[in-house]
Parts: structure tokens; C-alpha cells; sequence
């Protein structure tokens, strides 16, 4: 799971989320919304099934790395932020008739003492064929 954890804005609204706005959010859950790249989108909509664990992964700062764990609680669903004009996410050419974009729930599980930089995940052997 790729987040932002620094302020961005995108048509005037701060698109940052953390490991720590998801621990913040109520019942730890939060929709991850706003994933606008196929192959992601094929995960969400085809694969991750409810139960399964995700890195959560800060991306767009400093040090990019994982942060943390969370668990899906609602497996892939058409992306609504994709149909509201007005939300930094919006597709004009995804529909509710043909949604084009997916998103799940994930539940925080874990932040760790500290974020795991993507250079050193490379390092690991056994997560040689994961792809980062």
C-alpha cells in the first residue's frame, strides 16, 4: 500500500495519508483510494483478498520506505473518489456503469520503530521476486 506522508495539494486539498493518519482514523480503517495505475488497479480489483496483510508504504518523501502493516477488511471495489469531479482523484472516463479504478479497506495493524528504506528492502534475499 503506497501512501504520501508529506502535504501535497491537488485541486486545493492535501492528499497526504501516513501510518499515522490510518492509526488515527476511526476503527483504524480507511478506504485506500486514489490508486491510478493498472497494474496496482489489477491487484485491487483481481487479487487482495479480505485478510491479506499490506506494507504500508511511504513514497513521494524523504526517506521512502515501509512504515508499517495494515490488513484488508473489504476487498476491491470501484473507486468512487474517480467520479467526483471536484476530488484531486477524478477520471472523466471512469463511470459507475464502467468503473475504470478500484480501491479495498485496510485496517493499521503496526507502525514500526522505524521506516524500512526501499534500498535496504532491495538488500533481502527474500524479497528478491516481491514486487517493490
Amino acid at each position: 500500500m503506497k501512501s504520501e506522508p508529506e502535504s501535497r495539494i491537488v485541486k486545493g486539498r492535501d492528499v497526504k495519508f501516513s501510518i499515522d493518519d490510518l492509526q488515527g482514523m476511526p476503527d483504524a480503517t480507511s478506504q485506500w483510494d486514489g490508486v491510478r495505475n493498472y497494474k496496482a488497479r489489477n491487484y485491487l480489483r483481481d487479487d487482495i483478498k479480505h485478510g491479506d496483510k499490506v506494507l504500508f508504504y511511504h513514497s513521494n518523501c524523504k526517506v521512502p520506505g515501509i512504515a508499517g502493516l495494515a490488513t484488508v477488511i473489504k476487498e476491491g471495489y470501484p473507486d468512487y473518489t474517480a467520479f467526483d469531479a471536484e476530488h484531486p482523484y477524478y477520471d472523466p472516463k471512469s463511470s459507475t456503469d464502467a468503473p475504470k479504478w478500484f480501491m479495498v479497506d485496510v485496517k493499521f495493524e503496526r507502525k514500526f520503530d522505524r521506516v524500512l528504506p526501499l534500498a535496504e528492502i532491495k538488500q533481502h534475499s527474500l524479497l528478491k521476486e516481491m514486487a517493490l
